[in-house]
């Protein structure tokens, strides 16, 4: 990932721009792909209060796919503009943090929901910071794969130890929680 976080935003397409950075969001300061996969997690408990669970899972799981295909082909175009793998492009957190939230939804329980969303997401940053090995060759894929990739595999990660916590939760602690 790139460091630059100050890019000449005359010379990129603003439509890869908006969409790149996650309506903005990858030119936060500090942490901007925390901040971007916050605000996916912000768009899926949204969606959690407006849909069933079932109907929730479907939307989810179109919108990692969907993202995923999109988030290469913009990504793909923003590194002609910035560099490789550019520290405002915040998209692939989305995906990130979405691939755990497949299995964090308690019917009917809002507080499991929460928990375990924020869990997810938790996990899925630090996992994409730390970088495993396999995250780290998977960043190397050209075109803009690499970009999005590296978090989809992160999020897998985050998505069994979230799927974990629920089974413990489940199982163990359902009277304490």
């Amino acid at each position: 990932m790139s460091d630059n976080n100050n890019h000449p935003l005359g010379q990129a397409p603003w439509f890869h721009v908006i969409l790149s950075t996650g309506l903005g969001t990858g030119f936060c300061p500090g942490a901007p792909g925390t901040v971007g996969a916050f605000l996916g997690l912000l768009v899926w408990f949204g969606l959690y209060l407006l849909v069933s669970i079932n109907t929730l899972f479907w939307i989810t799981l179109a919108l990692v796919i969907v993202t995923t295909v999109v988030g290469a082909w913009t990504s793909r175009v923003m590194e002609r503009y910035w560099g490789e793998d550019p520290r405002t492009v915040v998209i692939d957190e989305f995906v990130g943090t979405w691939i755990p939230c497949l299995v964090a939804a308690v019917a009917g329980n809002w507080v499991h929901t929460a928990l375990l969303g924020v869990f997810g997401f938790a996990m899925f940053r630090i996992i994409d910071i730390v970088k495993t090995p396999m995250c780290r060759k998977l960043e190397h894929v050209p075109n803009g794969w690499g970009v999005m990739l590296d978090d989809v595999l992160a999020g897998t990660y985050a998505l069994i130890l979230t799927l974990m916590l629920r089974y413990f939760m489940e199982g163990n602690l359902c009277g304490i929680l």
